[in-house]
């Protein structure tokens, strides 16, 4: 087995549902500290969102300073696998497990990475966090706290999110937009339906302000990024009876915004178009993360000429999909997402081709060699 099957069978076999804490991360830190890696291990947080487990670690110093970012928490594998989903089994030419793609693959092959490069100079980092695919509150801003509290701070960073969407090295994320989830709730007051004149229906006052809402065009798009957009995700009233006016009615909107956006601006464009017909009402904006772009430049560049030289294959650069840690870390210094290809992430039964693992190795280190090489 290459090296990195080797790790991402032994990442697969930590169940590690969001938020992981414990066994992985042991397994990662015996792997980095055998290859002369510093590693701080520490907790994050409180319930109802913490505590969350983060490992941040570093070897050399000073520049250029190339950061790896990932997550070794997983979503729950949900019923139906056709074998455990945290016991890591190879059938034909798959690695099978729950991370294998997202992203447990990612972290082995960067590790693995390590042993095929000399590093002569600067700081090689990971960043790896274990609530990614949970609130992220406690992770990744924690990580950053903490590098800055350690005087850490990459000039470069990759985060090894399943970018590639039909074959290994199709597609490098060089940004993401930003995310603004809102709650709405509208009171009334409860009465019988025969005497609407005792009682003050909250439905027709949410309807007429999600009507207005959704009339709304935030943007016909950018050159790289699509079009913003709100959706709206749930409608609920709660009321099983059908001769009462029910007493309040609810609303959940969800919008994904490019960078001509800020997610306060839209939060607050949204409360006064839910007040205008509902004074009363409640509106609760929970802003994600901001839009991003790493514009295509050196780091984009070194990347896709590592691809190209290991698969032939020329990338798209795209800002499509949902949000990643990339929003927090695109604070720091430039960052691009690449990884593995994305089919099976979240799903059941999700797998890895053993030769993407092997070939993401191989662009792993030559990205690694290509920033020895750029620092001299």
């Amino acid at each position: 087995m290459s090296d990195a099957l080797t790790l991402a069978k032994q990442l697969i076999a930590c169940p590690s549902v969001t938020p992981a804490r414990g066994a992985v991360f042991d397994v990662l830190e015996a792997a980095l500290t055998a290859r002369g890696f510093s590693v701080d291990r520490f907790v994050a947080g409180e319930a109802p969102d913490g505590p969350v487990e983060n490992l941040l670690a570093w070897r050399g110093e000073g520049s250029p300073h190339f950061a790896f970012a990932g997550h070794v928490d997983v979503v729950p594998p949900g019923e139906g696998w056709s074998g455990d989903p945290f016991e890591p089994v190879v059938r034909g030419d798959l690695l099978y497990g729950r991370g294998a793609v997202d992203m447990k693959g990612a972290i082995a092959a960067f590790v693995a990475a390590l042993d095929q490069v000399e590093q002569s100079r600067g700081t090689i980092s990971l960043i790896i966090t274990g609530d990614e695919e949970g609130p992220a509150l406690f992770g990744t801003r924690a990580l950053i706290e903490r590098m800055a509290a350690l005087g850490l701070k990459p000039d470069l960073c990759l985060v090894g999110e399943p970018t590639s969407v039909h074959r290994l090295g199709d597609t490098i994320k060089i940004g993401r937009r930003g995310s603004v989830n809102i709650w709405i709730e509208v009171p009334g007051v409860q009465g019988h339906v025969a005497y609407p004149h005792l009682a003050d229906n909250p439905v027709p006052k949410l309807v007429r302000a999600l009507a207005a809402i959704d009339a709304v065009v935030l943007d016909q798009g950018t050159e790289w990024f699509q079009p913003s957009n709100i959706e709206i995700t749930e409608l609920e009233v709660g009321n099983s009876a059908t001769n009462v006016i029910p007493s309040r009615a609810k609303a959940r909107l969800s919008i994904r915004f490019n960078d001509l956006h800020r997610g306060d601006d839209l939060a607050a464009r949204t409360r006064d178009l839910v007040l205008a017909e509902a004074p009363d009402a409640m509106v609760r904006p929970v802003v994600s993360g901001e839009a991003f772009l790493t514009a295509p430049g050196a780091l984009s560049t070194l990347v896709s000429s590592a691809i190209q030289g290991v698969c032939g294959v020329t990338p798209e650069l795209s800002t499509s999909g949902g949000t990643s840690d990339a929003r927090f870390l695109s604070k720091l210094c430039p960052v691009v997402e690449f990884g593995l290809t994305n089919a099976t992430m979240h799903k059941l039964d999700e797998a890895v081709a053993l030769a993407d693992l092997d070939q993401l190795t191989a662009i792993y280190a030559a990205i690694l060699r290509q920033v020895q090489v750029s620092a001299r």
